[in-house]
């Protein structure tokens, strides 16, 4: 395979998932949930886990209930201060810098979190492109149209990039399309619901295939055996 490009999810691909800032995120989010439905965090966690499956984000399943206020959400989510809570990862600009195949980033985060934690990790001049949930229409990963926009903004083909994430439902969503996508790590949700709106319904030209890896350091191997 010609790999010429790269599309990187940003949360917990980027960095190690049950992190603090992981764990901020997922707290915040849940904070809006309640706030949304007045009910209590045990009574929110158990209505998301059942809706949750069928749409690409919370946000969009909650706007499907009725939120409106998009940027107050983000807001909550992602404050200013939100990077405090991730770690340097002094390797991580190093092993990137080794890896010597144009890069993006793909993510259903706003972009002001994703230069964040971009900045944070000293490694934001390594990636070309931003591609935010706002770029999406707030219809992002694995939405089929959410990666064309990411392609185009890659100058690539589903053929020639690669899409390296954490979560099983956009690696599945790329995958639909004919793409090679690399699953990170061992916190990766669920498997895209055959009847989510975000489905590939048209035929790829040919099979997808998504490898799975440890660590966002093992893609070198990675892409060497997709090079043989």
């Amino acid at each position: 395979m010609k790999i010429e490009h790269l599309i990187f999810d940003l949360d917990n691909t980027l960095y190690t998932a049950n992190s603090e800032m992981d764990f901020g995120i997922t707290q915040r989010m849940m904070e809006c949930v309640m706030d949304f439905f007045n009910c209590s965090f045990e009574e929110a966690a158990e209505i998301r886990k059942k809706k949750v499956r069928n749409f690409s984000t919370t946000l969009e399943w909650l706007r499907s209930e009725g939120l409106s206020d998009v940027e107050g959400f983000f807001r909550h989510v992602h404050p200013e201060n939100e990077a405090d809570e991730l770690k340097e990862d002094p390797g991580l600009r190093p092993f990137l810098q080794s890896i010597e195949i144009p890069k993006i980033i793909c993510t259903n985060a706003p972009r002001e979190h994703a230069e964040r934690v971009l900045k944070k990790l000293n490694v934001i001049d390594l990636f070309s492109e931003i591609c935010d949930i706002r770029d999406f229409n707030l219809q992002g990963k694995p939405y089929p149209s959410a990666f064309k926009i990411a392609l185009k903004k890659a100058g690539g083909t589903i053929e020639n990039s690669i899409f390296i994430d954490d979560m099983l439902k956009y690696t599945d969503g790329w995958e639909s399309l004919g793409g090679t996508a690399v699953l990170v790590g061992n916190k990766n949700g669920h498997h895209l619901n055959p009847d989510a709106a975000a489905k590939n319904k048209e035929k790829p030209p040919h099979p997808g295939r998504t490898l799975k890896i440890e660590s966002i350091y093992k893609l070198p191997d990675i892409l060497s055996l997709l090079r043989a």
